[in-house]
Parts: structure tokens; sequence; C-alpha cells
């Protein structure tokens, strides 16, 4: 395949001596033009940009003027015009461009400032077919690319946070910008028109419900750099998609040093997983991404302090999600404890006084939960490749669950059955979740057999007892799930001598009728729910 070859050094610096203009979202942009026309840079622009220039009494050209077209069909086209695109793309030091731009009578743009309808938040916000369609921007992106191509003569400038470093260019270069800059605003260019369109194929994949497009692209705008990742030598940064799910990346930080990568990881499991308790206050404590004590409770504080109850041990450090807003008497109760976030839906100001005692926690206000029923991608990278899925949304609520013993569960067996299978689906496989009356009684998490974490799950119920001053673990008379089927009855049966009663599984194994008679031999009452929740 032939490769097309320029070998044309870049000027070092490049003066700025006409502007493109053309922005929908207008931040700056007169205070922008007012300091280019001061240092006689010429001004061209469009739309709405020409009439906000032109309002503030700054000399600005219509780019039809320089096209000789006007604006046609609702402004889709402007600036699609080889006057436009050739002062963009023109190579000023090669010489058949320069006789094409005299014969044509095409003048160089040095800078260009685009920015880009507003596809993302009119997608976020839930607009319909045709209006998210007519807010997917042509010309911006098309002189973004130009621009960004030809970086060694144009400036291209997409964001408004950039403007003041621009400025700052020209003031030190007497009017020009220098390669390094016009390298990088190159580059986020790229980047920008790249989320876009991934924006715009992914709206379009969901609109007509293609699961697997051939191509999959995920977007992400920078909110912040961390110090490091999940160790101090990996580099890291958190990237928001532009979802409007409440949670960590939307939340508002109240107070506390900066969020790292790890609170980020274990805020977001613990927010996602108190968001399927709707009904009640509720609090779960996260640590390493997997909980150490869920529960539900009459009160806020009182979730609090019987999530804590669970395992208090680790819980030290944590992460504490919460589905009602903060008040003062739950505040008085963490700050017992040494947390390292705090996530809510919204705090009271009694609440912030409290917590602000303690300077080093970091306080978010969620502004809402997140729906656990709603559609959306997740993805994880793999070497060399990305896998994508649905979001596991699916609820209990809506299963029909099957009694696949002689004895079924009691009305507070089944309550007790569906909280643990909710909390399970929160917890790394292989999963097997003890509650009771609306807490967890031990979580066995991670193992790489399910018998392990079923005894795990126990000796932390044991562990709890002891440090609670009861008699037996609250694994007795507990119901148990299990995120998957039990393949064989040594999984159960470990359940059965932790003390519990109930058991709620996926069922599916070739041993099912196995596990069912292992059940129905000890008086077990289990249903089945016909969905898994793996979680890796």
């Amino acid at each position: 395949m032939a490769v097309i070859s320029k070998k044309i050094p870049a000027p070092d610096k490049v003066e700025i001596r006409t502007a493109l203009l053309s922005v929908f979202d207008k931040t700056g942009i007169v205070e922008l033009a007012q300091t280019l026309s001061e240092r006689g840079v010429r001004l061209l622009s469009t739309g709405g940009t020409y009439k906000a220039i032109a309002a503030a009494g700054l000399d600005v050209t219509d780019v039809s003027e320089i096209t000789g077209f006007p604006e046609i069909m609702d402004g889709r086209v402007k600036t699609l015009h080889p006057t436009v695109h050739g002062g963009l793309l023109a190579i000023r030091d090669d010489g058949e461009h320069q006789e094409a731009m005299k014969k044509h009578g095409i003048e160089g743009i040095d800078l260009a400032v685009i920015n880009l309808y507003p596809f993302e938040e009119v997608r976020a916000a839930g607009g319909d077919y045709p209006t998210t369609v007519e807010n997917i921007d042509i010309g911006g992106p098309a002189m973004i690319r130009a621009s960004a191509k030809n970086h060694a003569y144009v400036t291209i400038l997409t964001d408004p946070d950039d403007y003041a470093e621009f400025k700052e260019q020209l003031s030190v270069d007497d009017g020009k910008t220098a390669y390094a800059f016009r390298q990088r605003m190159a580059a986020k260019a790229y980047a920008r028109t790249a989320a876009y369109d991934a924006a715009i194929s992914n709206w379009f994949a969901e609109a007509l419900a293609i699961d697997t497009p051939r191509h999959r692209v995920i977007g992400g705008v920078l909110k912040e750099e961390m110090r490091y990742g999940e160790n101090p030598h990996q580099k890291a940064a958190f990237y928001v998609t532009g979802e409007k799910r409440p949670g960590v990346s939307t939340a508002v930080l109240i107070q506390g040093k900066q969020l790292s990568y790890n609170n980020i990881n274990d805020t977001d499991a613990a927010y996602e997983l108190v968001a399927e308790f709707l009904q009640a206050p509720a609090c779960a404590i996260i640590k390493h991404a997997n909980p150490c004590g869920v529960a539900t409770g009459s009160s806020l504080v009182e979730a609090y302090q019987r999530a804590l109850a669970c395992d208090s041990v680790s819980a030290f450090g944590g992460i504490i999600a919460l589905n009602r807003i903060l008040d003062a008497e739950t505040a008085e109760e963490i700050v017992k404890l040494f947390t390292e976030v705090i996530i809510a839906p919204d705090v009271t100001e009694e609440a912030k006084a409290i917590v602000a005692r303690k300077p080093n926690l970091r306080l978010l206000s969620a502004g809402g939960l997140p729906d656990p029923r709603a559609a959306g991608l997740t993805a994880k990278t793999v070497s060399g490749g990305l896998l994508v899925q649905s979001r596991d949304n699916g609820m209990v609520e809506d299963l029909e669950l099957k009694v696949v013993t002689k004895r079924a569960p009691t009305a507070q067996e089944l309550d007790d059955m569906k909280f643990a299978f909710k909390v399970g689906k929160h917890v790394k496989s292989n999963a097997v979740v003890y509650a009771k009356d609306g807490q967890t009684a031990g979580i066995g998490a991670g193992q790489m057999s399910r018998v392990d974490s079923a005894r795990i799950a126990a000796l932390k119920a044991e562990e709890a007892a002891k440090a609670l001053g009861l008699a037996v673990p609250m694994t007795h008379g507990s119901a148990v799930a299990s995120e998957a089927f039990l393949p064989f009855a040594d999984g159960l049966l470990s359940m059965i001598a932790a003390g519990a009663t109930a058991v709620i599984q996926p069922g599916g194994s070739m041993r099912d009728q196995e596990v069912i008679d292992a059940a129905n031999e000890h008086g077990i009452a289990m249903v089945f729910t016909g969905m898994r929740h793996f979680r890796h």
C-alpha cells in the first residue's frame, strides 16, 4: 500500500493572523475574540458565535462572505466549503499548496476555535430520536480534524479551559504559538472527536438494539488525575463517560482528600449495592470491593449499627454507603470508626458539621440513587481487547422463585433469602451470603471453592458472635444465598452445619437432584431463582 509522505519541517512558532471561531459552548469566546482583535487578528465566524462577537462591538467577518455561499438547510451547511478547509489544511511551505491558494483565493486560517453540538447532553437527557440525530455535529468535527492534522501551521482549540493557556502563549511569544503547544492541542482535538463519535455510535447501537456492533468504542472525559493506581508504582486517572447515573462519578465531594483509585472502585461497588434496597434505610460497608456488612433498619443509624456488627474488624478503613440522607445521629456513630469514604444521596448540614471533625474523611453527596434495574454497559480490559457486557440489572423481586424442596420457606425465610441474594449479586464469586432479619450474618467471597466460601462466611459469623457476646452465631436460623448453582451437596452441607435453614440459589446443575435430596433429608427449604450473578 502506498504511503502519503510530505517531509516539510514544521515551524516552531506560528503567528496568528486569521482565526475562525465557531462554537456551541460560548464560555469565554467573546473575551478570547477581544484578545485576538486587540492583536490585529482577523476574525471569521458563523451563526450564533458571529452574533455574540458582533454584539460585543468587535470587527468580525461572517464565513459566508469568504465562501460566497450562504448558510443553508437550517445551518447544516455553512463551513463545509473548500475556502474553509483549504485555509485549514494548506501546508504553508509547500509550493503547490501556495499556488492552489492563490489560484482559488483561499486565505490561510491560523487558529480554529471550535466545539461541538451537545450530543452527549441531549442523549443523557433522553432526547427523542429526531432531536438526538439533529444534535450530531458534522461541520465541527470536520474542521477540528482538518485543523488538528495541519497542526504544523494551525492551532486548534476545542476546550474553553485551554483559552487561558493560549492567551499566555500569545503574550509570551508576541502573537505566536509554539509547536509543542499545537501538538498538544491537536492530540486533545482528536481525542474529543473520537469520544464524540463513540457516544454517537453507542447511541445508535442502543437505539437500534444492536447488542454487538462491529466496532465498540468507549470514550471518557478526564475528571481527575490520580496520585497513583491500585499500587504506588502505577499511574492512573479517572475518566467519566457522561452517563448521568448517580454514584461516585457524579457525586459532589463535600470534604476530605482526593479519592484514590481504590476509593473510587470501592465506593462504586458500595453504592451500587446499597441501591438494591429501596423500601427501608440500608447501609453497606465495603472493603476491597466486597461487602463485609450489609443491613436494613427502622432508621439509618440502626441500619449502620447492624451492618457494622456483621464484621466490625473488616469494616475498619472501609467504605460506607447509605441509601438515605445522612443525618446527624448516623454521622455521630460513623465517625467513631476510622472510615475512608461515606457516600449518601444527600447530607444534612448537621451531619456535615459532625463529619468535618474528621477532615481526612471523604464525604460524598450523590444527589440520588442509581436505578438497579436500569440498562447500561460495563467494560473491563484484557490483553489486546475489551470485554463489554450489559449491566447486571436482574432483581430477585422480578424473578419467579421455584420451591424445589418438600418444605417451603416461611415468610421470614423468604425475606431473608431475597436479602441474601441481593447482597450476593455484589460479592465476588464464588459467593456465599448468610442473612437473618435484614442483616448479613456472614459473607464468604472470592474463593475458588464454594465450600470454602461457605466455611469462611460461617467463620466470620462466629467471630462476630464472640465480639457481640452472642451465645450462637447469627447463621443459626439464617437463610443463605449462593450467587451460582451448587454443583455438589457438599456446599449445602457446609451451610447446614453453620445453622442455615433455608437456601436460595440459581439451580441448573447436573446434580440439582442430589442437592435437593440433601436439603430434604435435613428439612431445609430451598428455592431456585433461574438467574445467576457471577461477579469477577
